[in-house]
């Protein structure tokens, strides 16, 4: 299996490249912007994944098994990510496991809490040097900051901290690659990326 050099926290190491072809299923524009700054560092090269957007938690609901039913791409997984919001994180997670289930497809679902900004405020280094804010990592240490899968509305939290500079679908585009793929405050960011590490059958390979 082919192999990418590439800088992992300070040290050189070495990633799978996945021989899969990853599925993203999102309720947002801003959401395929977040993965598409990931996904090529996890070891999911741009042409090893295509992300399919939803308008809309109830049009992902609605859809979604459509969709599933639908694919024929050989050696094909799935990955349905959706915002908790106020719903039920449990509830609305088997309800899209039991949709990917009765597909017949393959993949995993992940639910952030309670939005995607938890993802930014939990690693505020990067949205630091993404919006060029400086001093703004300073604020990680601040208690709701050191776990931002708390906080109710985390877009808000992330608007008002930047005084209006971040923007939804241009703000994750910026921040995403800046993302820190260890050690984020958000536990259901560490969660999303442990999924993917697991799912493509990645992982770090230390020279």
């Amino acid at each position: 299996m082919d192999k990418w050099a590439i800088t992992w926290h300070g040290s050189v190491g070495e990633i799978k490249v996945t021989t899969k072809f990853l599925v993203c299923c999102v309720e947002e524009p801003s959401a395929q912007e977040m993965l598409k700054g990931i996904l090529p560092r996890l070891g999911v090269p741009e042409d090893s994944f295509q992300v399919i957007i939803f308008q809309g938690k109830q049009d992902l609901d609605k859809r979604l098994s459509i969709i599933l039913k639908a694919w024929r791409k050989p050696n094909s997984v799935f990955l349905i990510l959706r915002d908790q919001d106020s719903g039920d994180c449990q509830k609305i997670k088997q309800e899209l496991l039991t949709k990917l289930q009765t597909s017949g497809q393959t993949g995993l679902v992940r639910i952030v809490c309670r939005a995607l900004e938890s993802f930014y405020l939990g690693d505020l280094q990067a949205v630091e040097e993404a919006l060029a804010i400086p001093k703004l990592a300073q604020n990680q240490n601040n208690t709701k900051f050191r776990n931002p899968d708390r906080l109710n509305n985390p877009d808000q939290e992330l608007v008002k901290l930047t005084k209006g500079i971040y923007q939804k679908v241009s703000g994750s585009r910026a921040i995403s690659p800046y993302l820190a793929l260890t050690g984020n405050k958000s536990s259901s960011f560490n969660v999303l990326i442990a999924g993917i590490t697991q799912i493509l059958d990645l992982g770090k390979k230390h020279e």
